[in-house]
């Protein structure tokens, strides 16, 4: 454990310059007087690493030091073909410098490790598109990109619910979610989300963009992410649901799939539970009722057991014939 947490010090120092103890303890959830002491190994050991003292200090590599010790496991290697995603690559602009990446990787590996890295490249591949949906239009997306890697500002006209107005984005990170890309970005004091298919008239400025140094796009989009399934579920509809319903419930998502399994009562003798629907609203809850069919019984609102009985209603004299 110690051997593998210096030889990332190391590795960390090569790739970042200069990092303080307590980023460092951060990194390796260590205490800073552990970091100390593994600094002390690494100087001990032959390696040229000094100390800057004062609020801006840190630890970092005598300048045109380069660690020799880049070697990557079999595993490690393996995994890096499965990191590429020709597709969204592709839409990136970035498919032929992928594919010559690749080809250097292969080249640079032993000989005992090529065989095993070609079978995981042609046994596995990912796909990140729902089924039934295509590619959204992505006229944009590469200059978006250039302007994320460039730290520049955006311009560009945005629609939203059949309107279009403009926006200036300070671009912090682009997410591919099923199939879709989307931009997280700054506009004013906020941290918003937009759909890069939306975007139209976008141009690169000649404005830096100043990215704020605590920003960590990975949780950012979890905790947005979970905000927003837990926000889009405003009503709530209380069912009966036989075995097979419940079995059902995952077509209607993971989120209400959960939310009935956590208030489910005991089942009757039929095998039947009672439980509570998350719905987006009544009229989108009529269509997910609808697609469980006879496997489930609206309880409740009044309302929204009215709504569903006069839909059936209805669908029953369209058939009656």
């Amino acid at each position: 454990m110690l051997a593998s947490r210096l030889l990332s010090i190391l590795m960390l120092l090569q790739a970042r310059g200069r990092m303080s103890a307590s980023a460092l303890a951060a990194e390796f959830e260590v205490s800073v007087r552990t970091i100390h002491r593994d600094i002390d190994q690494l100087s001990a050991a032959g390696i040229p690493v000094y100390a800057d003292r004062g609020r801006s200090g840190g630890f970092q590599l005598m300048d045109g030091y380069r660690t020799k010790l880049t070697g990557l496991t079999q595993p490690e290697a393996e995994s890096l073909f499965l990191a590429g995603l020709p597709g969204p690559a592709a839409q990136l602009g970035l498919s032929d410098v992928l594919h010559a990446a690749r080809l250097k990787l292969m080249a640079a590996l032993p000989a005992n490790m090529q065989p095993n890295a070609e079978r995981i490249a042609s046994r596995f591949h990912l796909d990140p598109v729902a089924w039934f949906r295509g590619q959204d239009p992505l006229p944009q997306l590469q200059t978006v990109a250039q302007a994320l890697w460039g730290e520049r500002w955006l311009k560009l006209r945005y629609r939203n619910s059949g309107e279009i107005y403009g926006r200036k984005l300070g671009p912090l990170g682009l997410v591919l979610k099923g199939g879709v890309w989307y931009l997280v970005a700054m506009s004013g004091k906020s941290i918003r989300t937009y759909r890069v298919a939306q975007m139209l008239d976008v141009e690169v400025t000649g404005e830096p963009f100043l990215r704020p140094r605590k920003f960590d796009l990975v949780e950012h989009w979890e905790q947005s992410s979970s905000a927003y399934e837990a926000g889009v579920y405003r009503e709530e509809a209380e069912v009966r649901l036989s075995p097979r319903g419940m079995e059902r419930l995952e077509t209607l998502g993971s989120h209400v799939a959960a939310a009935a399994t956590n208030t489910a009562e005991k089942p009757d003798r039929a095998g039947w539970v009672r439980c509570r629907l998350p719905l987006e609203n009544f009229d989108l809850g009529l269509r997910d009722v609808l697609r469980l069919g006879e496997e489930v019984q609206v309880l409740g609102p009044p309302a929204f057991r009215a709504q569903v009985a006069k839909t059936l209603k209805t669908l029953a004299a369209r058939y009656r014939d």
